[in-house]
């Protein structure tokens, strides 16, 4: 039997891990009634801090 080490992780150090690496979110949502499609989404987000190192990908713009 093996013993699994339980360790809390606050959120705000969650955060912190999660944007100094960046998270990629992908998914899809489709709304349909009678199998009729009335609304699709599709969600394509890159959420990531940005400093010194990882520049913005827009440039210099204020």
């Amino acid at each position: 039997m093996t013993v699994v080490e339980r360790r809390e992780i606050a959120l705000v150090d969650l955060l912190d891990r999660l944007l100094a690496g960046g998270v990629v979110v992908k998914g899809d949502i489709t709304l349909r009634i009678a199998d009729v499609d009335l609304v699709r989404i599709d969600l394509n987000a890159l959420i990531s801090s940005v400093n010194e190192q990882v520049p913005s990908p827009w440039g210099d713009q204020p």
